[in-house]
């Protein structure tokens, strides 16, 4: 083969009809080798070809062109230079490092975190980069969805743990896998949601946790672009992308949008003892934020490094990859794990107009697409009402802080519960925002399940090998009085009531609901809050559980559908529920009418919405004390079609929990008996109707 000098542009392996272009940025060092493989597990390259500095550089990027290459060629890069960390330099030429723009990448069986730490050759235990062509697939027309928020509800999931259990239903083979995950999508529309918010899907370190186990979420990223490949049923080497576009396909078939959950904060080359996979390889300093000392990471996302984002080669980096899952690889729209992280400068100092947040919000290639933020990171930066930009929706943490304290009995929380419920208005109504703003969850992947969170005092962590110190103390949990499982039918009763009054809250307010994988049939991780390291049944999808749950199960249904499909009146039926409220007059009360209890030691909300027609008129209650206690009711005619009828009582069974309209039971007397512990939602249609 002749190679030829090739060229800086397109970063990454390009594939032209007579051979790739390689070409990757490296400011510092002082030589670069590209590598090249025949299969994943091999102990040595075929063929290394030394990059000449003045042929096959140009500026910061190192190129080559080699001809006769073909996609699903396995490669990768030694780059010498000094090691000077407190220079921030730590080139080592003895380490494989991947290609920050491959499409694909492989993981061969002796892997080896501990390799890539250590001194010395890691060839046989490196991942390799894999030349991929993304061009030739047959989308079938398919594109994004663009789906509105006011007719979202989104369910968080894991791609591996929605379908491994072998009670799953799902073609053994393809268990835990994108393929895996098609074959469930009948059960996410019956559930009803409109969107799934996939966990890190991104190649990530399996290895990064304790020895023993196995990192399950894939917050531990070491590529952009490469689908993570142990999500792949299919094991040649361009069956991931492959088979995570067809996943896309077969969701907007289904009407379904995919939203990813993106970790541009940090990486899984971890802090000054990490190993290096890539980044710290090939330019340490401009990848990472590092302290005054160099030779030391700053630790803004408590994963031991912080990507440097506001860098133009990570803000390129950044903007590529997105742009890339959205035209590419079709997904309808990213959560940005600890997003505050972005908004960092390069001495970690907190920007007003941070470069990379505007320049997303701006990009006309983004233009369509859900940008949702994890307003946050773990350095105490705290964003929520205040995240820069336009577009940007919010993961609402006090709306998850509040409804839990509600239903709790905790002092000083029925007023906050209103504004939860009116899309958090004294957080985001001072910037113009609508409702969708709010992203409203009561629990997510990171802390207890619904479940867990009616059944436990304190987190149970053992498992995860740290002594019990990870994971947040601070739960707002309440255990029903029995800590974890109970055989006690009134603890049982209990539970189910709470978890139902969870989601009632969270699906009949303003904003945008967000719904934990599981929680629809009480998924217990058995007081486990951390289950990043967990990759086992205490932290995949129970699916037996769906029948023993079958009537929370349809509880949930029949919410999603409310939400989506809420019964206002004849000029307004097909209406949103957001939609419905956002044109509704709203009263205020208490157990009393027209007198709202907003003192600290509160313990009931009720409110009164009427359509603006007046013709549909609805009667909310929420009772979070432990005694039952009565609540006046708004007068009604004496005439049977207009009195009021009750489609919601969480202390009922199913099926009485929850009935439509034409079905619910009409209700006599000036007074409903709120039980203890319970939400209540009733509706009428007012004479004029």
């Amino acid at each position: 083969m002749t190679i030829g000098p090739g060229r800086s542009n397109p970063l990454g392996a390009t594939v032209f009809p007579d051979g790739i272009n390689f070409s990757i940025l490296s400011k510092n060092c002082s030589g670069v080798a590209l590598l090249l493989f025949d299969h994943t597990e091999a102990a040595r390259p075929s063929r290394v070809i030394e990059l000449s500095p003045k042929i096959n550089r140009t500026f910061y990027y190192w190129h080559v062109f080699v001809p006769d290459l073909k996609a699903g060629q396995l490669y990768g890069y030694r780059v010498k230079g000094p090691f000077i960390p407190k220079n921030g330099w730590r080139y080592d030429g003895d380490k494989v490092l991947l290609d920050p723009y491959a499409r694909e990448v492989a993981v061969p069986k002796l892997f080896s975190h501990k390799a890539a730490a250590e001194p010395g050759d890691n060839t046989v235990a490196a991942m390799k980069s894999i030349v991929a062509d993304p061009r030739g697939y047959d989308w079938e027309g398919d594109l994004p969805l663009n789906r509105p928020l006011s007719r979202s509800v989104i369910y968080e999931l894991h791609v591996g743990g929605f379908t491994k259990h072998d009670n799953s239903g799902v073609t053994p083979e393809k268990r835990g896998t994108y393929a895996g995950l098609i074959e469930k999508i009948p059960y996410l529309l019956e559930l009803g949601i409109t969107a799934v918010e996939l966990l890190p899907v991104f190649q990530f370190d399996p290895q990064d946790c304790a020895e023993g186990l196995t990192n399950y979420w894939g917050y531990c990223p070491v590529s952009f672009f490469a689908p993570h490949s142990g999500y792949s049923f299919a094991k040649e080497p361009l069956g991931p992308m492959r088979e995570f576009r067809d996943m896309v396909k077969a969701m907007h078939r289904a009407g379904i949008e995919v939203i990813l959950d993106v970790v541009f904060n940090h990486t899984a080359e971890g802090n000054n003892s990490g190993p290096t996979f890539c980044f710290r390889g090939l330019e340490n300093g401009a990848y990472y934020i590092l302290e005054e000392d160099k030779s030391l990471y700053a630790n803004y996302t408590g994963c031991g490094n912080t990507l440097n984002a506001n860098h133009a080669i990570v803000r390129r980096l950044i903007m590529d990859s997105l742009r890339y899952w959205v035209s590419v690889m079709h997904v309808d729209g990213f959560r940005f794990d600890l997003a505050s992280v972005l908004s960092r400068d390069e001495t970690g100092q907190p920007m007003e107009n941070p470069p990379i947040l505007w320049e997303i919000e701006s990009d006309p290639a983004l233009a369509g697409t859900k940008l949702i933020a994890e307003a946050w990171d773990a350095a105490g930066l705290y964003q929520v009402g205040s995240f820069v930009g336009e577009r940007w929706v919010e993961w609402n943490g006090k709306f998850r802080d509040d409804v839990r304290g509600f239903f709790k009995g905790e002092r000083g929380t029925a007023g906050k519960l209103a504004s939860r419920f009116l899309a958090s208005p004294d957080l985001y109504l001072h910037n113009d925002r609508e409702p969708e703003q709010s992203i409203n969850f009561v629990t997510c992947h990171d802390g207890f399940t619904l479940n867990d969170l009616v059944s436990y005092n304190e987190k149970h962590n053992e498992a995860n090998l740290e002594g019990n110190r990870d994971g947040a103390n601070d739960n707002m949990s309440w255990n029903c009085g029995v800590e974890g499982e109970s055989a006690d039918p009134e603890i049982e009763r209990l539970r189910n009531r709470q978890v139902k009054n969870f989601l009632t809250i969270n699906m009949l307010s303003l904003g945008v609901p967000m719904l934990l994988m599981g929680d629809e049939v009480r998924r217990t991780q058995r007081g486990n809050n951390n289950t990043y390291c967990q990759d086992n049944e205490l932290a995949w999808f129970d699916w037996s559980l769906l029948n023993r749950h079958a009537g929370l199960h349809r509880f949930v249904q029949k919410l999603i559908a409310l939400r989506l499909n809420f019964e206002s009146s004849k000029e307004d039926l097909g209406l949103t529920l957001s939609q419905f409220l956002q044109r509704s007059k709203i009263t205020w009360h208490g157990v009393r009418l027209q007198q709202p209890d907003w003192s600290e030691d509160a313990h009931t909300l009720a409110f009164t919405l009427s359509s603006l027609s007046g013709r549909r008129i609805f009667h909310f209650m929420a009772n979070s004390y432990w005694q039952p206690l009565d609540f006046e009711l708004p007068p009604a005619t004496g005439e049977a079609e207009h009195s009021w009828r009750r489609m919601i009582d969480t202390f009922q069974e199913p099926p009485e929990d929850f009935q439509k309209w034409s079905d619910a039971p009409r209700l006599n007397g000036a007074h409903y008996a709120v039980q203890a512990r319970s939400v209540v939602l009733l509706a009428r249609l007012a004479d004029a109707w």
